[in-house]
């Protein structure tokens, strides 16, 4: 008669499987791409204006880090519609340091863009 067949043992040091990493396995920062880019210009900006972004409209990288665009609602009206918007033009160093923004545009949520 054979011997019982030992049952498989599941992987256990693997963190790709399960998504989760070892304890005490340092954190895996994503490089500085461009989602890292957005997340970092909202944020700072948010710190700034008191007001959660609405949208992130553009992101370019420069030769001194990113450059983004960033709708943000200044002006909460009813109907929605004619809320007033803002989008800011936000400078990242490479280190995501915020070095300058400006408000480039102010419109209502409802209008659509004519430019181009």
């Amino acid at each position: 008669m054979a011997a019982a067949e030992e049952p498989a043992k599941r992987r256990t040091g693997s963190s790709r499987a399960t998504g989760r990493r070892p304890a005490g396995e340092p954190r895996h920062r994503p490089s500085k791409g461009p989602a890292w880019a957005m997340r970092t210009a909202a944020e700072q900006l948010t710190e700034l204006l008191g007001r959660a972004p609405d949208s992130v409209s553009a992101l370019k990288p420069t030769n001194d880090g990113w450059e983004a665009d960033i709708e943000v609602l200044e002006l909460e009206r009813v109907p929605d519609t004619t809320s007033v918007m803002a989008t800011y033009r936000v400078s990242l160093d490479k280190e995501g340091d915020l070095v300058a923004y400006e408000r480039t545009r102010r419109y209502t949520r409802g209008q659509i863009d004519r430019r181009g």
